[in-house]
């Protein structure tokens, strides 16, 4: 088992810290940084395991027959990962196509309880 993340997410991850630390949510870019590295850890060792549900249609610009998945960070914060999943010589890989939040993202997710 493999997990990827395509360019554009491994920038955005990149980029999500400084975001976060400029807007306030952290006091610190160390603080911000470990955050980031925290969601990437857990993206890489549970997506596996994870609950996967088929992306809605509004995210197919991000690529066709994506499934998505979800990680609670904190009380008000879950990261949502769109991904494509691949077998290849028996090995199944998740390549991760987007992320976002809720804060983002949550009013094109049906939400399940």
């Amino acid at each position: 088992m493999k997990v990827l993340f395509s360019p554009e997410v491994q920038k955005y991850l990149k980029d999500v810290s400084i975001t976060l630390y400029e807007k306030g949510y952290f006091g610190f870019l160390d603080s911000a940084e470990k955050y980031v590295d925290e969601l990437f850890n857990d993206i890489t060792k549970n997506l596996p395991t994870s609950v996967k549900r088929p992306a809605p249609e509004y995210f197919s610009k991000y690529g066709k027959k994506l499934l998505y998945s979800w990680f609670l960070k904190n009380k008000t914060t879950k990261w949502y990962v769109f991904f494509n999943l691949y077998e290849e010589n028996g090995e199944f890989i998740y390549l991760v196509r987007y992320i976002s939040n809720n804060h983002v993202i949550a009013q094109y997710l049906q939400i399940y309880s």
